[in-house]
């Protein structure tokens, strides 16, 4: 992945996070495996647990500690009212800014 990529995954991640969750609760492992199968390899799994504690903080997300086979017990992030509200926010934004970026790419029209 690109320096350009990186930087536009930075302002975007978050976004695309809960709308994963919005199909349906998984833990940070899964997170990152549907990220990579969705062309997203270069993401580390410390950047997504470092999101999943951000949005966890503000409230974005609902969290269930589920027993593990191995080791601890896994947290299980689900969204919430508050994160659809946000993650329907994202959307809006995305697509005023895709439209915008759509017309310039077709000469500013």
């Amino acid at each position: 992945m690109g320096k350009q990529m990186t930087e536009m995954l930075k302002g975007t991640l978050e976004g695309i996070v809960l709308a994963i969750l919005s199909l349906r609760p998984e833990y940070g492992y899964e997170i990152t495996a549907r990220l990579r199968e969705m062309g997203f390899t270069d993401i580390a799994e410390g950047t997504v647990y470092a999101l999943l504690v951000r949005i966890e903080q503000r409230g974005l997300v609902g969290v269930e500690k589920v027993p593990s086979e191995k080791g601890p017990p896994r947290k299980v992030y689900s969204l919430n009212a508050q994160g659809q509200a946000y993650l329907e926010e994202f959307w809006r934004t995305w697509s005023f800014l895709t439209e915008r970026l759509d017309q310039l790419q077709k000469g500013g029209r």
